[in-house]
């Protein structure tokens, strides 16, 4: 299962979410069908968005809310009601339509970022049963590409690129002067999927070099699901700068 990318290039931005959820519940429905519930970590910014509106949107009957677990990939340093908070943007979004008790937000109200990160790691170790020195495996990571080649909240140049053995850490970003609590590698590279999302003229160039450019060093570059599916799902914009051979050889 693991090895290259797959590729999937959308017409348009609508195009993209309405295939973005389709995904998304043809991976619930099997999650539960095999082991009887979803788990999945959700990502902020617009364009998941965009999907997690579709999908509360009652156009998907078939997605399995009250067998879904959601969780997040990363989160800002904030209160859960402040207008940056990934937690917020979900919930308004889509959330309301899950059972609370399948929610599992990172607690990013704690005046301290690393206490915050200690506590969600627990809540992951609790919630998968992990003995010492296991992974939690994710169904189903979501993620965005940010212009710099970000990804999660995992920055060029930041201490949280060589962490190994800690799930969940507060990373010091110091474009923005302060800590953003993140899964680590190890966390995303367990998934059995990874699916970035990525769409507009603005991520063309920084999604060629990732996908063209294996000597670039970028945060996204690292995320290699050890036994798993690396899923991108681009609109025809974002995917404009790819050269036909890459085209075609993610098909």
């Amino acid at each position: 299962m693991s090895g290259q990318p797959e590729l999937r290039i959308f017409a348009t931005p609508a195009h993209l979410f309405r295939g973005a959820a389709e995904e998304f519940c043809a991976q619930a429905v099997a999650a539960v069908a095999q082991h009887g519930g979803f788990t999945v970590a959700l990502s902020g910014g617009s364009t998941p968005k965009g999907l997690y509106q579709l999908l509360a949107s009652g156009a998907f009957p078939n997605l399995p809310w009250d067998k879904t677990y959601f969780f997040f990939g990363d989160e800002r340093h904030v209160p859960p009601d402040h207008p940056d908070s990934n937690y917020r943007m979900a919930h308004d979004a889509m959330l309301s339509n899950a059972p609370a008790a399948n929610v599992f937000r990172i607690p990013a109200e704690m005046k301290d970022a690393g206490a915050a990160a200690s506590v969600y790691e627990q809540t992951l170790r609790s919630f998968f049963r992990l003995g010492p020195g296991e992974l939690p495996r994710f169904d189903l990571i979501l993620l965005g590409l940010g212009p710099d080649g970000h990804c999660a909240s995992l920055f060029p140049g930041t201490d949280a690129l060589t962490e190994t053995k800690k799930l969940v850490v507060a990373n010091w970003v110091d474009k923005f002067k302060t800590h953003r609590v993140t899964f680590t590698y190890p966390v995303l590279n367990d998934a059995a999927c990874v699916m970035f999302l990525s769409c507009g003229a603005d991520k063309a160039s920084i999604l060629r070099e990732v996908l063209e450019n294996p000597q670039a060093g970028l945060p996204s570059q690292k995320v290699r699901p050890t036994n798993g599916r690396l899923l991108w799902m681009v609109d025809r914009a974002a995917a404009a700068e790819l050269s036909p051979q890459t085209k075609s050889r993610l098909a």
